[in-house]
């Protein structure tokens, strides 16, 4: 991406539109594709914020704002057979897989209608059509999952792969480390990333570590791991395609660090008292929406009028899927007892 003082010096010579579009490295549907997508994750998680402070949405909720990048970027480097796992901020990963915004807006009211009929709620999006594997609450407890997705595609010889996502807290749970050691030991198709967005809850990655570098983490197993700008959709989508690549070819795991940052709090009870409000506005220069964007309109991909469209549309899917989940219905008493063991008879079910 072109520094500051690059985009600011004047062209010498103006080039053609067809040679300007041909330098750059990804075609105008995939940047039509992020925009679209990473402003849907940013409008929904607006209006789930606004939700929330009017309690239609209830429990914990951790807003996926200014990360959006991470799961666009994703979600153009690997294909639908691939598996998708991440930590409780798991709102934007299945809108950028493509699951109905109506569902998972309906999840977040606790109505049955929800991906997972109410009964998840906001940490616990699932939606197993798009191969998404779930958000998961327990920190650092999708991690194991994640590597044991990835055995069974390797053992069944699918040729898919498993990425799994968490956050920078994570990586100081114990089954972070067995999870990487055994799925470098045994070369699983598997690509591990933490979404670093400079905080566990409220706590700096410098308080909790000597290790900073997160990406290093990995090199101690000798897993292939590497540091990734996590404001650029550009770059997740290439070092996610890289990794893929490794996978695939039976060459096991990849760890990056994704460096990203939240908007909002950790979660909405979070006061956010540890960080300064300048710190968060020098982070929103570099806004992933904004930079994609700024490419579209310099392309001549679309009109300021055009995104604007765009923009639109999305505040009426978002809209319709507040409408949606408010008329829908509480799932009922009785569901407490289903989906709960995979043997209907399972003898100790007590009613």
């Amino acid at each position: 991406m072109a520094t500051a003082k690059e985009k600011k010096a004047p062209a010498k010579k103006e080039a053609p539109k067809k040679e300007a579009a041909q330098k750059l490295q990804h075609p105008k549907e995939r940047y039509m594709f992020w925009y679209e997508n990473m402003l849907l994750q940013r409008r929904f998680e607006e209006k789930a914020g606004q939700l929330y402070g009017q309690q239609k949405i209830r429990g914990f909720c951790h807003l996926y704002i200014g990360q959006e990048a991470c799961s666009s970027g994703t979600a153009t480097a690997l294909t639908p057979d691939d598996k998708y796992i991440t930590a409780y901020r798991d709102h934007g990963m299945p809108l950028a897989l493509g699951t109905s915004p109506n569902a998972i807006m309906a999840e977040l009211f606790g109505k049955e209608t929800g991906t997972t009929k109410g009964k998840g709620g906001s940490m616990h999006i699932f939606d197993k059509e798009r191969n998404f594997m779930g958000g998961h609450g327990i920190v650092g407890a999708q991690i194991p999952l994640g590597a044991g997705i990835a055995f069974a595609e390797k053992y069944n010889e699918t040729g898919n792969v498993c990425i799994c996502f968490f956050g920078d807290g994570a990586v100081r749970q114990g089954a972070f480390h067995e999870a990487l050691n055994m799925a470098m030991t045994w070369k699983l198709p598997v690509i591990f990333v933490v979404e670093n967005n400079g905080y566990a809850m409220g706590t700096s990655v410098g308080r909790s570590s000597n290790v900073t570098e997160l990406y290093t983490l990995g090199e101690a197993y000798d897993i292939p791991s590497e540091p990734v700008d996590g404001m650029n959709v550009e770059a997740i989508h290439e070092a996610v395609s890289r990794a893929a690549e490794r996978a695939r070819k039976g060459e096991g795991p990849t760890y990056l660090e994704f460096r990203t940052y939240r908007y909002r709090g950790h979660s909405m009870s979070d006061p956010q008292k540890y960080r300064t409000k300048e710190e968060v506005e020098e982070y929103k220069l570099r806004d992933p929406i904004e930079n994609v964007k700024q490419v579209i309109l310099k392309h001549e991909f679309a009109t300021e009028e055009e995104l604007d469209a765009i923009d639109k549309q999305i505040k009426e899917t978002v809209a319709e899927s507040v409408k949606f989940a408010d008329e829908s219905d509480f799932p009922d008493p009785k569901e407490a007892y289903t989906d709960v063991y995979a043997d209907e008879d399972y003898p100790f079910i007590m009613e």
